[in-house]
């Protein structure tokens, strides 16, 4: 469920292929892509260029990211700064918000501060089970988790602050895969051309101005 099986269900009737969902760890996914055991991937992936020397990419969306905390945020947490000092995040492995978070450890002990502490997690239901345990501060990922975790959890957890990060959301397409990769960017356009990609974000809760014309990232 959510945004991105929404935007997948109009490229696929857009170019007239049916598909399947193979559900595992973020960490496994550009493997699995790169071992041509999956045609692409859909899964709020970031198209960094890191990531761009191992698959292609086509834009969509720019990142907003949500950070959840314990109802009434206790530590007070704005973002990724100083109000991470001290405290014990949930990531996934392989996310980008795992060295944002490791960076601050520099700035808090300049600050006389301890550095905040990662914990990383296969999963989002883990991370978000760790904040509920009292296990772990706060979990950083995009908005649209924040928010269903916070709709499924109102009594117990919150988001503290929505960030825009200096990335794009993409969808990952395998090296050799050239014919795909221009099929879906050319109907990612279409999609926005109709309008279409700004009524997905609106259902989901998303904000309509985080939609990005595509770009092919390789």
């Amino acid at each position: 469920m959510g945004f991105d099986v929404s935007l997948l269900q109009e490229i696929g009737s857009c170019l007239g292929f049916k598909y399947t969902f193979k559900p595992m760890a973020f960490s496994s996914l550009i493997p699995t892509l790169q071992a041509g055991q999956a045609n692409l991937v859909i899964s709020d992936i970031f198209a960094t260029q890191q990531r761009a020397k191992a698959v292609n990419f086509v834009t969509y969306e720019k990142v907003d990211d949500g950070i959840l905390v314990r109802k009434g945020n206790p530590l007070h947490i704005t973002g990724f700064n100083l109000s991470m000092c001290g405290a014990k995040a949930a990531e996934n492995t392989g996310f980008v918000e795992v060295p944002l978070v490791e960076k601050l450890a520099s700035s808090c002990q300049a600050a006389g501060k301890p550095a905040p502490v990662v914990q990383q997690y296969s999963n989002n239901a883990d991370c978000i089970q760790a904040v509920l345990a009292g296990r772990a501060d706060f979990y950083a990922n995009d908005v649209n988790t924040v928010i269903s975790a916070v709709k499924a959890h109102p009594a117990q957890l919150q988001k503290a602050v929505t960030l825009q990060l200096p990335f794009s959301v993409g969808i990952a397409i395998a090296k050799p895969e050239t014919t795909l990769l221009h099929a879906v960017d050319a109907s990612v356009k279409q999609i926005q051309a109709d309008g279409i990609e700004k009524t997905l974000l609106a259902k989901w809760g998303l904000s309509t101005g985080s939609e990005e014309a595509p770009t092919i990232v390789s």
